[in-house]
């Protein structure tokens, strides 16, 4: 979706950040760092849900932007 630009760039940008940090989080939990319910679990995994909550909203009111197909 961030090449294509079938949704706005802003939209893949923040999962592409948020999906490191999840798993960093994930990570940090399984050694113990933190508990799984936890203030820092939760704001690592704060862009993920703002990008799956963005991505179904801009989908469901305005679809997928048309393109349309270079001929060279």
């Amino acid at each position: 979706m961030y090449r294509s630009r079938l949704v706005p760039r802003v939209i893949p940008t923040v999962g592409l950040l948020g999906a490191p940090l999840i798993i960093m989080s994930a990570t940090v939990t399984m050694l113990g760092g933190w508990d799984q319910v936890s203030i820092a679990g939760s704001l690592c995994a704060l862009p993920i849900a703002l990008w799956e909550f963005s991505l179904g909203v801009w989908l469901t009111v305005k679809g997928f932007r048309p393109t349309t197909p270079d001929i060279d």
